[in-house]
């Protein structure tokens, strides 16, 4: 069909250009740029002819198509594109023949790219009714969604709204404008958003925040009026903006460091949501991984009345999530999900996914008819960590002992600093991601954090620089702990300025006052962590034996888990 369709193209350009040569003479009256937006969102805009040595283009409108406006050109690479969404016909002329056919073969290789790259034909379809992508396919319900259990309840009601909006308005209710929703990536926003619409079998417009971010001012605005008025053409309908922080950031309150273009988009947002009848049955649906950075306008009620988490699974959800995808996967006996489950904490629905997919992969290059519990075992690396290295003949013996020390070290720190926890592999192959190691700790199922876990998490993650140092020197550190480190720091600045729970810091936090550095606090955290560091230095030269027992076991068997390291320990 794409092959079709360019050729199709190029003959349609063609018969513009040819069109544009007929009124090359013609006189032109002049229209400013900002008229010009404004006629084409009103759709009194019948085409363009664009110039490739001039600085200006031609109008036409719906009314006077013989008359020519000419208009300053914004020379943006989306321009053209800006036009065909608001169904403006293109047209391309030169002063000479040769021009032409050179602007003839730039516009095919275009809309060639333009074609490809967006799946379609036409820049006409960047706003879809996804629904009509996914008509052949199986519907998504609520049922699809597994996990997120209080999110789905808290949607019921705005599916019931839109299917049946008289059982609410009998009682004075009003459908809730806006859903928000929020949470870390790959937890099934996207998904429930889907799932809204096809429980209420409405049409679905989705458009991600990046699509409105553009360069030239008033273009961002007028695809979120497109978008709109796209959906107001049905009575009911579900629009969804994905990464909506992209548009929807805190507007700077010094005006010189504000984006014009961005504050546009955002103000034409707000407006058309303000401007939604009660109870027209279209509800917007917004997605974020950064809650914390969008503008108060956008939370007030009446826009997104509702700011629902859709948070990390639990054990149980992970156990559903699993089962879900893990139908048309074939499994053997030795694969029991419910301890998956268990030590899958942290994972988002996507990684869950990504592993069972992985296995599938790895035992479909064995050639197995089934998934084994060594094939997600490998899958879990691959995951975390990446691919293993296959080729390690260029490390060399000090550099497995320095891994070896490094890794064992923040093992041994886990089993004194958390026993609750779960070691579930401790490795020394590297990977393709660059990583040396890897230490796979798993926690218990928790709502929140204690000071003394959150000590303890900074400990374990500086134990494996401290292990180095105390068996190599402090001349012979290496820089296989630069991650641990910015984590750990992660964990201080958390630990003093979001949880208030440092004593000399006390119960105030910094960061209401955004981007502005705090020397003190910086220096505080600086304490802080250096004698942490102390302290876990300490407890490994404590414990050096213990050390020595992992260190050599890992340098033999190169992987361990958590019944390994108990039975070296005699923990068992």
């Amino acid at each position: 069909m794409k092959k079709i369709m360019i050729p199709v193209m190029s003959v349609l350009l063609l018969m513009l250009i040819g069109a544009g040569i007929y009124s090359l003479n013609k006189p032109k009256n002049e229209m400013s740029y900002p008229s010009f937006l404004d006629a084409v969102e009103k759709g009194r805009v019948s085409k363009v002819t664009l110039y490739e040595d001039k600085g200006t283009f031609d109008a036409y409108l719906e009314n006077d198509p013989e008359t020519g406006y000419t208009v300053p050109n914004p020379m943006t690479e989306d321009f053209v594109e800006f036009l065909l969404v608001n169904n403006v016909s293109v047209s391309y002329k030169n002063g000479n023949i040769s021009g032409i056919f050179g602007i003839l073969i730039v516009a095919i290789v275009g809309f060639g790219i333009i074609y490809y790259t967006r799946g379609t034909g036409s820049a006409k379809n960047l706003i879809t009714d996804a629904n009509k992508k996914d008509s052949e396919k199986e519907k998504i319900t609520l049922d699809s969604v597994a996990g997120n259990v209080e999110a789905k309840a808290m949607v019921e009601d705005v599916i019931g709204f839109i299917k049946n909006p008289s059982q609410y308005t009998s009682l004075g209710a009003r459908m809730p404008k806006g859903l928000l929703f929020y949470g870390p990536p790959g937890t099934g926003k996207t998904l429930l958003a889907k799932a809204i619409a096809g429980e209420a079998d409405v049409p679905f417009y989705a458009m991600s925040g990046s699509d409105f971010v553009q360069m030239y001012v008033g273009v961002g605005a007028s695809r979120i009026r497109s978008l709109f008025n796209k959906a107001k053409k049905h009575e009911k309908a579900v629009i969804f903006i994905d990464e909506i922080d992209a548009i929807g950031k805190k507007r700077a309150r010094n005006s010189s460091a504000s984006n014009d273009e961005r504050d546009q988009t955002l103000n034409a947002l707000l407006t058309e949501m303000s401007g939604f009848n009660d109870n027209q049955g279209i509800v917007v649906i917004g997605a974020t991984n950064r809650l914390d950075t969008l503008d108060e306008a956008l939370l007030r009620p009446g826009r997104f009345d509702r700011q629902i988490e859709i948070g990390l699974p639990d054990v149980n959800s992970r156990k559903r999530i699993l089962e879900l995808h893990a139908k048309n996967k074939p499994m053997s006996d030795d694969v029991d999900l419910d301890n998956l489950a268990k030590s899958t904490v942290g994972f988002s629905g996507a990684m869950l996914e990504n592993l069972l997919n992985e296995a599938a992969i790895i035992a479909a290059n064995e050639k197995k008819s089934y998934i084994t519990y060594e094939h997600i075992d490998k899958a879990f690396y691959t995951v975390l960590a990446g691919a293993p290295k296959t080729d390690v003949s260029y490390i060399s013996e000090r550099e497995r002992k320095i891994t070896a020390y490094h890794e064992a070290g923040h093992a041994l720190a886990t089993k004194l600093l958390l026993p609750e926890n779960y070691i579930s592999k401790v490795t020394i192959i590297p990977s393709v991601k660059g990583a040396g190691g890897f230490n796979l700790s798993i926690p218990k199922d928790a709502m929140y954090q204690s000071q003394r876990q959150i000590l303890a998490n900074i400990k374990i993650l500086y134990a494996g620089r401290a292990a180095e140092e105390l068996i190599f020197g402090p001349e012979e550190i290496t820089t296989g702990a630069s991650n641990d480190i910015q984590k750990a720091s992660s964990l201080i600045a958390d630990y003093t300025d979001k949880f208030g729970m440092d004593p000399e810091i006390g119960l105030f936090s910094t960061r209401i006052f955004h981007d502005i550095p705090d020397a003190e606090l910086i220096e505080k955290c600086r304490a802080i962590a250096n004698s942490l560091y102390k302290e876990t230095k300490q407890l490994l030269s404590e414990n050096i034996q213990a050390l020595e027992k992992i260190t050599t076991e890992l340098l033999q068997k190169e992987t361990l888990n958590g019944d390994d390291i108990d039975n070296l320990l005699g923990l068992k």
